[in-house]
């Protein structure tokens, strides 16, 4: 009904028509293998397949008021971030351990002998790309590909994209089948749903790491100055800083400044995905993700391998907050309660 008032306004000429300058505008650039999705005419983010890239994600995605949120490195480095885990780009899910596979650490950085162990996530095609007043739609079909052109999993994904006047939000349904194979996800801290944030996101760093995937390479990220630093994460269940990394919760959110811009990221996870509420992978340098398929590599007693027979269908749900606001538990609990109602059907 909204959309149909907008169009009758916009036709006599009280508002800008959708795709101008209201609205929820998705675009299709097919030869640029890109989408863009803009709310009331400013840039939200891009569903992008490069071929420079193991797998398609969201990148960049800005806030409201047009502050980034996401680290440029590798595509587009910026002065004084990190240029550590190169397969950290931008909104993406995967996983470190699919049938004996990496998909999570597989970049164009892995060496020559290693790519016999990864796993690439190929774009597809898009199903249905739809604008709106309120909302607009993407879904796509990718395929989960082992070396040899063997495809493991078919992939459905789509995403809906809102905004407000201080809010951005993104809603991803991803539906994941097993085709001729069981396909087994291995018990892994590397997965499953995550982003790598700007710079000035981040926790400050007083002493220099060094992590190691799942393949056992090591990574060192040094300590860099910390001027404009301002991140810290805070877990449904009461978790700060550093302390959220491997506990359980329903939701995580990631507060700081950019520029002056209070900003609040969160992760929210459903009651219908497998192993909620999720494990946190949270990172201090950046990396904020929901991992619900690694229990006893994120500290529980056993191990949690989840296996799809061939043709069983598995789907997760998530929903990404982008606030211009400071971090607030209240409003944050408030989304989760809102989006644990929405019937699985709802968030499609």
């Amino acid at each position: 009904m909204r959309r149909a008032l907008c169009a009758v306004l916009a036709a006599a000429g009280l508002i800008l028509p959708l795709g101008a300058a209201g609205g929820v505008d998705v675009k299709v650039n097919e030869s640029a293998k890109r989408v863009d999705i803009t709310i009331d005419g400013k840039p939200f983010t891009s569903y992008i397949w490069p071929s420079t890239l193991k797998k398609p994600v969201l990148y960049p995605i800005r806030t409201a008021k047009g502050a980034l949120v996401t680290r440029g490195f590798p595509l587009d480095p910026r002065p004084g971030e990190r240029v550590d885990h190169p397969h950290h780009v931008g909104l993406w899910l995967n996983h470190g351990n699919v049938n004996g596979l990496d998909f999570w650490n597989n970049s164009d950085a892995i060496p020559a002998e290693q790519a016999p162990k990864m796993g690439t996530i190929f774009h597809r095609r898009i199903v249905e790309a739809k604008s709106g007043a309120d909302k607009g739609t993407l879904t796509v079909e990718t395929a989960w590909m082992a070396p040899g052109d063997k495809q493991l999993l078919k992939e459905t994904t789509t995403f809906t994209f809102r905004g407000g006047a201080d809010s951005r939000t993104i809603d991803r349904v991803t539906t994941l089948t097993a085709l001729d194979e069981k396909v087994v996800f291995k018990d892994s801290k590397e997965a499953f749903f995550g982003m790598r944030v700007t710079r000035a996101l981040e926790q400050p760093a007083d002493k220099a790491e060094v992590f190691t995937d799942a393949s056992g390479k090591a990574t060192a990220v040094p300590v860099l100055d910390n001027t404009g630093v301002t991140g810290k994460y805070v877990s449904s269940e009461g978790k700060e800083g550093d302390a959220v990394w491997s506990t359980r919760g329903k939701w995580t959110m990631l507060g700081g400044s950019i520029d002056g811009e209070a900003v609040t990221l969160a992760i929210l996870d459903h009651p219908s995905n497998p192993g909620y509420p999720t494990h946190w992978h949270a990172r201090g340098y950046g990396l904020f993700a929901a991992n619900p398929l690694g229990d006893k590599e994120l500290n529980e007693k056993t191990s949690f391998d989840y296996t799809l027979q061939p043709g069983q269908a598995v789907t997760f749900r998530y929903r990404v907050l982008v606030l211009s606001a400071a971090p607030s538990r209240d409003r944050i609990e408030r989304e989760s309660a809102a989006f644990a109602r929405e019937s699985p059907a709802a968030t499609r």
